[in-house]
């Protein structure tokens, strides 16, 4: 589709365009363009902008991430087709692994999406040849390696399934979620909840983590007076905010 580039919006739709074509290719399941949807409604709830809260939840992931021992940055086809490339550069500012995991998994798409990854500059991308389950799941996202996701410590996990990331704080691990709902039970049960669009929040975050990575002392302070509650209702908050004052001009 030829999106005139003067259309008000002309990004949305472009982002829309590139996912169904990767749906063609393999990449995105047709569910996974209900699941952006769903973000993209919530992010007009925000003004379609960064809130307050979401840049301090950005700070504190990226605190987080600095701090682990074993990050480890979790893909799916959304997330990798989305914004690979910031992916890829929050992994090395941080020293992430990067892991492709996937609820819809075949061989074929699994190579596939670390193909894609690798495409764009990502090396040793980990998933191919899991070695480990993650407990309590009885899906295909509970397949992962030892060396990455099994044994991490810190986990950012972008447009996330909620049944994961529940499992993956039942196993101890700080997950930081990407997820434009607050109210979503991935939100509630993550460590550090990120309403934001994707893009919007890996960029604040390599950005913080460029500050952040020499100043061990700041990045401690940051993780320490976070509170994942607290945020979580100020999102609500700026959205009713949000509505109150789009409803009265």
């Amino acid at each position: 589709m030829d999106i005139p580039e003067n259309h008000p919006r002309y990004a949305s739709l472009a982002l829309r365009e590139k996912l169904a074509e990767f749906v063609q290719k393999g990449l995105v399941t047709p569910t996974g363009l209900i699941s952006h949807g769903r973000g993209e409604a919530f992010d007009y709830l925000m003004g379609e902008a960064t809130t307050q809260a979401a840049m301090d939840a950005e700070k504190a992931a990226s605190a987080y991430l600095l701090s682990a021992e074993r990050p480890v940055i979790s893909v799916n086809g959304n997330s990798a087709v989305l914004d690979a490339k910031r992916l890829i550069e929050l992994a090395r500012i941080t020293d992430s692994k990067i892991e492709v995991n996937i609820f819809h998994r075949t061989e074929e798409r699994m190579n596939s999406l670390i193909e894609y990854m690798e495409s764009c500059g990502a090396e040793n991308v980990l998933g191919r040849l899991p070695d480990s389950r993650i407990p309590g799941l009885s899906s295909d996202r509970a397949l992962c390696t030892g060396e990455g996701i099994f044994s991490s410590d810190v986990m950012l996990v972008p447009i996330e399934d909620g049944d994961r990331a529940e499992a993956l704080v039942r196993m101890g691990k700080i997950v930081i979620a990407i997820d434009a709902n607050p109210l979503s039970r991935t939100s509630r049960m993550a460590t550090v909840s990120i309403a934001d669009e994707m893009s919007r929040a890996l960029s604040n975050m390599i950005r913080f983590s460029e500050e952040l990575r020499n100043d061990e002392k700041e990045a401690e302070r940051i993780i320490t007076q976070f509170s994942n509650e607290d945020n979580r209702r100020a999102t609500v908050d700026q959205i009713c905010e949000y509505l109150r004052s789009a409803v009265s001009r």
